[in-house]
C-alpha cells in the first residue's frame, strides 16, 4: 500500500523549498488558511497515522505469507494458479464424492415362508419395493432339511446365489449338477428357460443370499448358462479395516472376473469398528445396501446408524460413504446396476416385457417347448446330506 496523498508534497517541491516560500522571520509570516482549518488538519493526521501503520504491517505480513506458500509449492515441483493453495481431502469423515449417494429410505426385512418350508427375509421384491430396476428380488434365506426349493422353472432373468453358511446342491434338467458351499457363488442365466432345484446339502441351517437380475428384451431368450466360482477364486482385498469380497464389479482396486450381461456390481463388505469406506458407484445406476450383521452409517455422517436385515435404498450420485462408529464389525452387501428402462411383467418365476410374453412362457413350460423340451419326465435326484454345518 502506498503513501496517502495527504502525506505527499506537490511535485517539484520539498520541505526546504516550502520554507523558502515564506519569509524567514516570524513577524513576516502571514497564514494563508484560517487557524481552525490547520487545527482540523493536524487532528486528522494524528488520528489517521495509526491506521496507516497497521495497514502497512498487515500488507507486509500478507506478502511474506504468500511468498512462503509460493516457495513451498514451487519446491514440490507443482505448478499452481496464482495466489491459490491446492486442497487435498485427507479427512476420512468427509465424503470425497462430488455427488454422494444418500439414504432415500430404509426397510426392515422380516422373516416369511418361501418355497417348501424355507424361510427368507425379502429385501427387493416385497410390496413396498416391488422391483428396483434392474433388480427383481433379493432374499436372505435360511433353510434346514428337509425344506428347500424343489423343482421349478425360470425364464427371462438371472439368479445369483451367494452362500454365507452351509451348502446347497443344485440340479437342472440339462444334467448340470453341483454343490456350492459357504463363500461360493453361482451366477445362473435362465434365459429362454430352465428347470432346476436348490436343496440343502448339509444338516442344520443353510444361509445365503439370492439376487434376481433382470435381462434386457434382447437377452431374455438366450440359451441358459452358468458362472460358478468357489470362494477361494472370488477376489478379496483388505485395507484400512475394510474387507471386500468382489463378487461382481470393482472395489478397492480389485475387479471380479464375473461377466454381467446387465451391468452389475455386487460387493460384500465388512468394516471393523472405526473403519470408513468410500466406494464409487457409477452415475446413473440404481444401488442399495443390505445389512447382514452389525450397524453402520450410510451416506451422511450426521444420519443414524442402520442395523442388520435392513435394506438401504440409495439416492442417485457417483459414490457412497459408509462409517462404522460402533464397537462391533459391520457386514453388508452393496448392490448396484444399470437400469434397463423396460417394462417389467412378472408371473412367479417368469419375467418378461408384456403380458402376452408371460402367457407364452407359461404355455411353453406346460407343453415342454421353446426351451423347456428337456423338462419332459425330468425329476431331480434326492440330495444326500453331509454332517457339515
Amino acid at each position: 500500500m502506498g503513501t496517502p496523498d495527504y502525506y505527499k508534497m506537490p511535485s517539484g517541491t520539498s520541505h526546504s523549498n516550502q520554507r523558502k516560500s515564506f519569509p524567514g522571520h516570524r513577524s513576516h509570516f502571514k497564514p494563508r488558511f484560517p487557524i481552525v482549518f490547520i487545527i482540523c488538519l493536524s487532528f486528522l493526521m494524528f488520528v489517521s497515522t495509526p491506521f496507516f501503520l497497521l495497514n502497512r504491517i498487515a500488507s507486509n505480513l500478507a506478502v511474506n505469507s504468500k511468498s512462503r506458500i509460493g516457495l513451498s509449492f514451487s519446491n514440490s515441483g507443482a505448478v499452481e494458479p496464482k495466489n491459490t493453495v491446492p486442497f487435498k481431502m485427507t479427512n476420512p469423515e468427509i465424503t470425497p464424492f462430488e455427488r454422494p449417494r444418500l439414504v432415500e429410505r430404509k426397510l426392515l426385512s422380516k422373516s416369511q415362508p418361501e418355497g417348501d418350508g424355507a424361510v427368507v427375509r425379502r429385501s427387493i421384491g416385497r410390496p413396498e419395493l416391488k422391483n428396483f430396476d434392474p433388480f427383481l428380488l433379493l432374499d436372505e434365506f435360511s433353510v434346514s432339511p428337509p425344506a428347500g426349493f424343489p423343482d421349478h422353472p425360470h425364464r427371462g432373468f438371472e439368479t445369483v446365489t451367494y452362500m454365507l453358511k452351509g451348502a446347497f446342491t443344485h440340479q437342472d434338467f440339462a444334467g448340470h449338477k453341483g454343490t456350492i458351499k459357504a463363500g461360493d457363488l453361482q451366477w445362473m442365466t435362465a434365459g429362454r428357460g430352465i428347470v432346476h432345484c436348490e436343496m440343502p446339502a448339509s444338516k442344520g441351517a443353510q444361509n445365503g443370499l439370492q439376487l434376481w437380475v433382470n435381462l434386457s428384451s434382447k437377452d431374455k431368450l438366450i440359451e441358459p448358462a452358468y458362472q460358478e466360482l468357489e470362494g477361494k477364486d472370488i477376489p478379496k482385498v483388505e485395507k484400512d479395516g475394510v474387507r471386500a469380497v468382489v463378487i461382481a464389479g470393482e472395489a478397492l482396486g480389485i475387479k471380479s472376473p464375473v461377466y454381467t450381461r446387465t451391468p452389475t456390481m455386487f460387493l460384500d463388505f465388512t468394516l471393523k469398528p472405526g473403519a470408513v469406506l468410500h466406494q464409487p458407484v457409477p452415475e446413473g445406476w440404481n444401488a442399495f445396501a443390505y445389512v447382514l450383521e452389525g450397524e453402520a452409517i450410510f451416506g451422511d455422517l450426521s444420519s443414524s446408524a442402520i442395523g442388520a436385515h435392513h435394506t438401504v435404498q440409495l439416492s442417485s450420485g457417483n459414490g457412497l460413504s459408509i462409517w462404522n462408529k460402533s464397537n462391533s464389525p459391520c457386514r453388508f452387501v452393496l448392490i448396484g446396476g444399470q437400469p434397463l428402462n423396460e417394462p417389467v411383467v412378472q408371473y412367479g418365476p417368469f419375467v418378461m416385457n408384456n403380458k402376452q410374453e408371460i402367457i407364452q412362457a407359461i404355455e411353453d413350460y406346460q407343453r415342454s417347448r421353446n426351451g423347456f423340451e428337456r423338462a419332459v419326465g425330468w425329476r431331480s435326484d434326492p440330495v444326500g446330506l453331509s454332517d457339515a454345518e
